[in-house]
């Protein structure tokens, strides 16, 4: 089967030799720590230590979180609704669909705008906790009430970054028009 072409971004995607030699680590770690460089980081590298901060903070909010994995790619595929970001949205439906085991009613609901439709209890404290702090920029009380009941302090916080994070890459990946490869279907 023939490959699909790529999406041109904004900016040229680093490679590890585009690098000085000092900063060429960097692009090792991230390499390291996602299997490749590509979509945000490819952009992100156009400034190393910008893009070494902003990885270090991602591999715990991606892989060291105290939200289950369900229940972040929840929080994440809101986050990418929101900012209707593309890339975003796909790299993280795969993710959710497969090693998260998120439900497929609960990524069809936030991907249709149906939601908290179709959600369970757990998946409706996530999503309004997200979408008040994105549409409303604070939570309500009784939102932050039920997460916190729920999660606990330290899941709260790390679900607060999780909205963060994701929404920052986002805005990267829109800046740079970075897109998934052709051929992959809108949400």
């Amino acid at each position: 089967m023939a490959e699909l072409p790529k999406a041109t971004a904004r900016l040229s995607q680093i490679e590890r030799e585009n690098l000085p030699a000092d900063q060429q680590h960097i692009f090792d770690e991230i390499a390291g720590s996602r299997g490749a460089v590509r979509g945000p980081f490819a952009m992100l590298l156009h400034s190393p230590d910008v893009a070494q901060r902003i990885a270090h903070t991602g591999a715990y909010i991606r892989f060291e979180t105290t939200l289950p994995d369900d229940l972040r790619e929840v929080a994440i595929l809101t986050t990418a609704r929101f900012w209707d970001c593309q890339y975003e949205w796909t790299a993280h439906q795969r993710i959710a669909e497969g090693e998260a085991g998120t439900r497929p009613e609960a990524i069809a609901a936030i991907r249709d705008r149906q939601a908290p439709a179709g959600l369970t209890p757990d998946e409706t404290i996530v999503f309004n906790y997200v979408s008040e702090l994105l549409n409303k920029h604070r939570v309500s009380d009784a939102t932050f009430k039920a997460a916190n009941d729920r999660f606990g302090d330290k899941a709260t916080v790390d679900l607060t970054a999780t909205a963060g994070y994701y929404s920052m890459i986002a805005g990267t990946l829109n800046a740079f028009a970075v897109e998934p490869d052709l051929g992959t279907l809108p949400v």
